[in-house]
Protein backbone atom coordinates (compact mmCIF):
# COMPACT_ATOMS: atom_id res chain seq x y z
CA UNK A 1 0.00 0.00 0.00
CA UNK A 2 0.79 3.68 -0.40
CA UNK A 3 0.11 7.13 -0.54
CA UNK A 4 -2.49 8.26 -3.18
CA UNK A 5 -4.08 11.94 -4.21
CA UNK A 6 -7.05 11.80 -3.09
CA UNK A 7 -10.50 13.82 -4.43
CA UNK A 8 -13.87 13.30 -3.57
CA UNK A 9 -15.68 15.65 -6.05
CA UNK A 10 -19.84 16.94 -6.42
CA UNK A 11 -20.78 16.74 -9.86
CA UNK A 12 -23.19 18.83 -11.76
CA UNK A 13 -23.43 21.32 -9.19
CA UNK A 14 -21.33 24.88 -8.66
CA UNK A 15 -22.41 24.46 -4.20
CA UNK A 16 -20.90 21.46 -2.62
CA UNK A 17 -22.96 18.40 -1.31
CA UNK A 18 -25.85 19.84 -4.03
CA UNK A 19 -24.74 17.62 -6.83
CA UNK A 20 -23.61 13.69 -6.95
CA UNK A 21 -20.45 12.70 -5.46
CA UNK A 22 -17.83 10.88 -6.86
CA UNK A 23 -14.52 9.39 -5.00
CA UNK A 24 -11.11 9.46 -7.90
CA UNK A 25 -7.89 8.14 -6.93
CA UNK A 26 -5.60 9.92 -8.85
CA UNK A 27 -3.12 7.29 -9.33
CA UNK A 28 -4.25 4.25 -9.78
CA UNK A 29 -0.90 3.07 -11.36
CA UNK A 30 -0.17 -0.84 -9.82
CA UNK A 31 -3.73 -1.63 -8.32
CA UNK A 32 -5.59 -4.26 -9.52
CA UNK A 33 -9.00 -4.67 -10.16
CA UNK A 34 -10.16 -6.05 -7.10
CA UNK A 35 -8.41 -3.62 -4.69
CA UNK A 36 -10.41 -0.91 -7.31
CA UNK A 37 -13.46 -2.80 -6.41
CA UNK A 38 -13.02 -3.20 -3.02
CA UNK A 39 -12.24 0.62 -2.25
CA UNK A 40 -14.78 1.43 -4.64
CA UNK A 41 -17.52 -0.95 -2.44
CA UNK A 42 -16.10 0.71 0.71
CA UNK A 43 -16.67 4.41 -0.58
CA UNK A 44 -20.31 3.65 -0.56
CA UNK A 45 -21.02 6.08 -3.23
CA UNK A 46 -22.36 5.08 -6.37
CA UNK A 47 -19.05 5.37 -8.35
CA UNK A 48 -15.40 5.54 -7.79
CA UNK A 49 -12.72 6.18 -10.28
CA UNK A 50 -8.72 5.69 -10.62
CA UNK A 51 -6.92 7.53 -12.97
CA UNK A 52 -4.16 6.10 -14.94
CA UNK A 53 -2.00 6.85 -18.11
CA UNK A 54 -3.21 6.41 -21.35
CA UNK A 55 -2.58 2.71 -23.06
CA UNK A 56 -0.08 3.45 -25.79
CA UNK A 57 -3.04 3.03 -28.12
CA UNK A 58 -4.72 5.49 -26.33
CA UNK A 59 -2.07 7.93 -26.53
CA UNK A 60 -1.32 7.70 -30.12
CA UNK A 61 -4.67 8.48 -30.60
CA UNK A 62 -4.29 11.90 -28.63
CA UNK A 63 -5.95 10.40 -25.05
CA UNK A 64 -4.67 13.17 -22.29
CA UNK A 65 -5.85 9.99 -19.30
CA UNK A 66 -7.01 6.85 -18.73
CA UNK A 67 -9.56 6.15 -15.92
CA UNK A 68 -11.38 3.16 -15.28
CA UNK A 69 -14.81 3.79 -13.43
CA UNK A 70 -16.29 1.36 -10.76
CA UNK A 71 -19.52 1.04 -8.79
CA UNK A 72 -20.65 -0.87 -6.31
CA UNK A 73 -19.84 -4.86 -7.74
CA UNK A 74 -18.94 -4.11 -11.05
CA UNK A 75 -16.79 -2.15 -13.54
CA UNK A 76 -18.49 0.15 -15.92
CA UNK A 77 -17.49 1.03 -19.50
CA UNK A 78 -18.78 4.56 -19.17
CA UNK A 79 -20.48 6.67 -16.83
CA UNK A 80 -21.92 10.39 -17.13
CA UNK A 81 -20.51 11.86 -14.00
CA UNK A 82 -17.69 10.07 -13.45
CA UNK A 83 -16.35 11.31 -16.05
CA UNK A 84 -16.92 15.14 -15.52
CA UNK A 85 -15.88 14.57 -12.34
CA UNK A 86 -12.77 12.31 -12.76
CA UNK A 87 -11.96 15.65 -15.97
CA UNK A 88 -12.65 18.02 -13.10
CA UNK A 89 -10.42 16.30 -10.30
CA UNK A 90 -7.48 15.89 -13.35
CA UNK A 91 -7.37 19.48 -14.01
CA UNK A 92 -7.54 20.31 -10.34
CA UNK A 93 -4.73 18.24 -9.47
CA UNK A 94 -2.32 19.89 -12.56
CA UNK A 95 -3.51 17.73 -15.66
CA UNK A 96 -3.06 19.52 -18.68
CA UNK A 97 -4.33 18.47 -21.86
CA UNK A 98 -2.82 18.68 -25.28
CA UNK A 99 -5.40 20.98 -26.72
CA UNK A 100 -6.23 23.47 -24.34
CA UNK A 101 -9.79 23.64 -23.39
CA UNK A 102 -10.10 20.13 -25.32
CA UNK A 103 -9.70 16.81 -23.45
CA UNK A 104 -9.65 13.51 -24.49
CA UNK A 105 -10.82 10.37 -22.12
CA UNK A 106 -9.68 7.22 -22.41
CA UNK A 107 -12.41 4.59 -21.10
CA UNK A 108 -14.15 1.27 -21.65
CA UNK A 109 -16.29 2.63 -24.43
CA UNK A 110 -12.88 4.48 -26.22
CA UNK A 111 -12.22 7.67 -26.54
CA UNK A 112 -14.51 10.70 -25.10
CA UNK A 113 -14.24 14.12 -25.74
CA UNK A 114 -14.43 16.69 -23.26
CA UNK A 115 -14.29 20.48 -23.36
CA UNK A 116 -13.62 22.91 -20.91
CA UNK A 117 -16.36 26.13 -21.20
CA UNK A 118 -15.85 28.51 -18.52
CA UNK A 119 -16.13 26.56 -15.05
CA UNK A 120 -18.38 23.48 -16.91
CA UNK A 121 -17.03 20.59 -18.53
CA UNK A 122 -19.09 18.72 -21.36
CA UNK A 123 -18.92 15.75 -22.40
CA UNK A 124 -19.97 14.13 -26.30
CA UNK A 125 -22.89 12.13 -25.44
CA UNK A 126 -21.75 8.34 -26.89
CA UNK A 127 -24.04 6.82 -29.18
CA UNK A 128 -27.76 5.06 -28.33
CA UNK A 129 -26.47 1.40 -28.51
CA UNK A 130 -30.62 0.82 -28.73
CA UNK A 131 -33.26 2.78 -29.64
CA UNK A 132 -36.67 3.01 -30.08
CA UNK A 133 -40.18 2.75 -28.80
CA UNK A 134 -40.19 0.31 -25.86
CA UNK A 135 -42.48 -2.92 -25.87
CA UNK A 136 -46.56 -1.65 -24.77
CA UNK A 137 -46.61 -4.01 -22.40
CA UNK A 138 -43.53 -2.94 -20.72
CA UNK A 139 -45.06 0.52 -20.80
CA UNK A 140 -47.94 -0.50 -18.77
CA UNK A 141 -45.08 -2.40 -16.11
CA UNK A 142 -43.15 0.83 -15.95
CA UNK A 143 -46.87 2.68 -15.12
CA UNK A 144 -48.18 0.51 -12.66
CA UNK A 145 -44.75 0.43 -11.15
CA UNK A 146 -44.86 4.47 -11.04
CA UNK A 147 -47.92 4.15 -9.43
CA UNK A 148 -49.65 5.82 -12.91
CA UNK A 149 -52.38 5.16 -14.99
CA UNK A 150 -51.03 4.08 -18.75
CA UNK A 151 -52.26 7.66 -20.09
CA UNK A 152 -50.12 9.33 -18.04
CA UNK A 153 -47.09 8.26 -20.00
CA UNK A 154 -46.96 10.77 -23.65
CA UNK A 155 -43.62 9.46 -24.65
CA UNK A 156 -41.60 6.66 -24.39
CA UNK A 157 -38.17 5.50 -25.78
CA UNK A 158 -35.11 3.28 -25.01
CA UNK A 159 -32.71 5.29 -23.95
CA UNK A 160 -29.42 2.83 -23.82
CA UNK A 161 -26.08 3.85 -24.24
CA UNK A 162 -24.37 1.46 -22.09
CA UNK A 163 -27.16 1.36 -19.03
CA UNK A 164 -29.99 -0.10 -20.22
CA UNK A 165 -32.51 2.53 -18.88
CA UNK A 166 -35.77 3.11 -20.14
CA UNK A 167 -37.64 6.55 -20.65
CA UNK A 168 -40.83 7.75 -20.08
CA UNK A 169 -41.92 11.73 -20.36
CA UNK A 170 -45.06 12.65 -18.12
CA UNK A 171 -46.99 15.64 -18.95
CA UNK A 172 -45.36 18.16 -15.77
CA UNK A 173 -42.40 18.21 -13.70
CA UNK A 174 -44.77 17.74 -10.70
CA UNK A 175 -45.69 14.82 -11.25
CA UNK A 176 -42.51 13.43 -11.83
CA UNK A 177 -41.69 14.87 -8.51
CA UNK A 178 -44.60 13.46 -6.75
CA UNK A 179 -43.49 9.60 -7.93
CA UNK A 180 -43.25 6.99 -5.66
CA UNK A 181 -41.78 3.92 -7.36
CA UNK A 182 -42.87 0.17 -6.55
CA UNK A 183 -39.34 -2.20 -6.17
CA UNK A 184 -41.34 -5.31 -6.68
CA UNK A 185 -43.21 -4.02 -9.74
CA UNK A 186 -39.81 -2.39 -11.30
CA UNK A 187 -37.58 -5.01 -10.28
CA UNK A 188 -34.73 -5.38 -12.77
CA UNK A 189 -35.75 -2.40 -14.54
CA UNK A 190 -33.83 0.85 -15.19
CA UNK A 191 -35.96 3.28 -15.69
CA UNK A 192 -35.71 7.54 -16.85
CA UNK A 193 -38.43 9.38 -15.89
CA UNK A 194 -38.62 13.23 -17.32
CA UNK A 195 -41.58 15.84 -17.01
CA UNK A 196 -41.32 19.26 -18.21
CA UNK A 197 -41.66 22.95 -16.40
CA UNK A 198 -44.24 23.79 -19.33
CA UNK A 199 -46.16 22.19 -21.93
CA UNK A 200 -45.06 18.87 -23.91
CA UNK A 201 -43.95 19.84 -27.31
CA UNK A 202 -43.48 23.95 -26.24
CA UNK A 203 -41.29 23.97 -23.22
CA UNK A 204 -38.71 26.75 -23.97
CA UNK A 205 -34.78 26.10 -22.57
CA UNK A 206 -35.71 27.70 -19.33
CA UNK A 207 -39.09 27.55 -18.58
CA UNK A 208 -41.14 29.84 -16.49
CA UNK A 209 -41.45 28.66 -13.22
CA UNK A 210 -39.24 26.81 -13.03
CA UNK A 211 -35.48 29.03 -12.39
CA UNK A 212 -33.66 27.78 -14.49
CA UNK A 213 -34.40 24.48 -15.68
CA UNK A 214 -36.62 23.28 -18.30
CA UNK A 215 -37.08 19.65 -17.59
CA UNK A 216 -37.16 17.94 -14.41
CA UNK A 217 -35.57 14.32 -14.47
CA UNK A 218 -35.67 11.29 -12.39
CA UNK A 219 -33.73 8.33 -12.47
CA UNK A 220 -34.51 4.71 -10.75
CA UNK A 221 -32.92 1.64 -10.43
CA UNK A 222 -32.23 -1.76 -8.47
CA UNK A 223 -30.70 -1.45 -5.30
CA UNK A 224 -29.65 -3.35 -2.65
CA UNK A 225 -32.38 -2.42 -0.49
CA UNK A 226 -34.95 -2.32 -3.52
CA UNK A 227 -35.22 0.49 -5.71
CA UNK A 228 -32.47 2.80 -5.85
CA UNK A 229 -33.09 6.69 -7.19
CA UNK A 230 -29.71 8.40 -8.23
CA UNK A 231 -29.56 12.14 -7.35
CA UNK A 232 -27.89 13.48 -10.96
CA UNK A 233 -27.10 11.12 -14.00
CA UNK A 234 -25.32 11.90 -16.80
CA UNK A 235 -25.64 8.74 -18.91
CA UNK A 236 -29.35 9.20 -18.42
CA UNK A 237 -29.59 12.35 -19.43
CA UNK A 238 -27.09 12.44 -22.45
CA UNK A 239 -29.44 9.36 -23.54
CA UNK A 240 -32.68 11.27 -22.91
CA UNK A 241 -31.20 14.28 -24.56
CA UNK A 242 -30.69 12.37 -27.42
CA UNK A 243 -34.23 10.87 -27.73
CA UNK A 244 -36.00 14.28 -26.92
CA UNK A 245 -34.22 16.54 -29.37
CA UNK A 246 -34.55 13.76 -32.10
CA UNK A 247 -38.23 13.57 -31.60
CA UNK A 248 -38.76 17.38 -31.09
CA UNK A 249 -39.83 17.18 -28.04
CA UNK A 250 -37.53 19.43 -26.32
CA UNK A 251 -35.21 22.38 -28.13
CA UNK A 252 -31.53 21.80 -28.71
CA UNK A 253 -30.34 23.75 -25.85
CA UNK A 254 -32.06 22.94 -22.68
CA UNK A 255 -31.09 22.61 -18.76
CA UNK A 256 -32.62 19.70 -16.58
CA UNK A 257 -33.03 19.46 -13.30
CA UNK A 258 -32.60 16.85 -11.19
CA UNK A 259 -31.74 15.62 -7.66
CA UNK A 260 -34.87 17.33 -6.46
CA UNK A 261 -36.60 14.61 -4.85
CA UNK A 262 -33.41 14.09 -2.59
CA UNK A 263 -32.58 17.10 -1.57
CA UNK A 264 -30.09 17.70 -4.00
CA UNK A 265 -30.38 20.58 -7.32
CA UNK A 266 -28.22 18.86 -9.93
CA UNK A 267 -28.10 20.54 -13.10
CA UNK A 268 -27.28 19.28 -16.32
CA UNK A 269 -27.01 21.73 -19.32
CA UNK A 270 -27.39 19.77 -22.88
CA UNK A 271 -26.45 21.58 -26.18
CA UNK A 272 -26.96 20.01 -29.81
CA UNK A 273 -24.11 21.59 -31.50
CA UNK A 274 -23.73 20.47 -35.15
CA UNK A 275 -24.74 16.26 -35.33
CA UNK A 276 -23.31 16.17 -31.50
CA UNK A 277 -25.12 16.49 -27.99
CA UNK A 278 -22.76 17.53 -25.47
CA UNK A 279 -23.73 16.78 -21.35
CA UNK A 280 -21.76 19.21 -19.27
CA UNK A 281 -22.19 21.11 -15.72
CA UNK A 282 -20.43 22.33 -12.82
CA UNK A 283 -18.66 20.12 -10.41
CA UNK A 284 -16.44 21.28 -7.18
CA UNK A 285 -14.16 19.63 -4.69
CA UNK A 286 -15.24 18.62 -1.55
CA UNK A 287 -12.96 16.46 -0.15
CA UNK A 288 -8.74 16.87 -1.14
CA UNK A 289 -5.87 14.49 0.61
CA UNK A 290 -4.50 11.15 -0.01
CA UNK A 291 -5.97 7.71 0.44
CA UNK A 292 -3.55 4.22 2.20
CA UNK A 293 -4.73 2.21 -0.98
Amino acid sequence: MRQRPFQQVDVFTATPYLGNPLAVVLDGEGLSDDEMQRFTNWTNLSEATFVLPPTEAGRAAGADYRVRIFCPGRELPFAGHPTLGSCHAWLAAGGRPRQPGRIVQECGVGLVQLRQDGRQLAFAAPPLIKSGPLAEAEVQLIARGLGLARSDILHHAWCDNGPNWRGVMLASAGQVLALAPDAAVLAGLDVGVVGPHGKVGVVAPHAAGATDAAFEVRAFFPGNNGMAEDPVTGSLNAALAQWLIGAGLAPAHYVAAQGTALGRAGRVHVRQDGGEIWIGGDAVTCVRGEVLL
